[in-house]
């Protein structure tokens, strides 16, 4: 049986490193897609759409023989309340962002998509995170040394400094960081 090629379609530093924990091997290619919220839609909606939208775009870049590939494709939003929170424009985006998510807790949604030739799974995860307080020094102090402008809600749980504030956590840690590794993990046996 000749195994099937597995595509992460992410630019993703932090989800490469979290599908490589699979031991399988894998390629990314990057994919470039309009991430455009619909209020009209749910949050669950909204992240596993873009999934798929990123997921299909990947599967036109595919040579022919690659359309047998499994791809994965993920989307990853902060909530707080009904608020999304996406990826901070600068410095003071970001401290607002922290600023509002300290000492209450907010959800984190990953949608996924696993995509080869006409099988699709599309899937939502969603992991509550509590903070600890953190002083304006502090948040100044994170973003200066982990500059998290690339991170959905101006944080990476897993950079050293947040760890020091992480107070709770319900669901998937993987999940928060990018990529909720044993909901794709299980949802990959189909497609294998």
């Amino acid at each position: 049986m000749t195994r099937r090629a597995l595509v992460l379609a992410s630019q993703s530093p932090r989800r490469r490193e979290i599908l490589s924990l699979m031991k399988l091997p894998f390629e990314t290619i990057a994919v470039e897609t309009k991430e455009i919220i619909d209020m009209s839609l749910s949050i669950e909606d909204n992240v596993t759409r873009i999934a798929l939208e990123k997921a299909e775009a990947a599967a036109a870049q595919l040579p022919e023989h690659g359309r047998n590939a499994i791809i994965i494709t993920a989307d990853t939003v902060v909530t707080k309340g009904n608020r999304i929170l996406g990826k901070p424009a600068g410095f003071d985006d970001a401290f607002e962002m922290l600023k509002s998510l300290q000492n209450r807790s907010h959800r984190v949604y990953t949608g996924f998509v696993l995509l080869s030739g006409e099988h699709t799974h599309t899937e939502c995860v969603a992991t509550t995170v509590e903070f600890d307080p953190m002083t304006d020094s502090e948040i100044k102090r994170y973003l200066l040394s982990a500059k998290p402008y690339d991170k959905a809600g101006a944080y990476g749980i897993q950079d050293p400094l947040m760890a020091c504030f992480v107070k709770r956590i319900e669901g998937c840690y993987y999940n928060v960081v990018g990529l909720p590794l044993s909901r794709v993990c299980k949802a990959m046996k189909a497609f294998l």
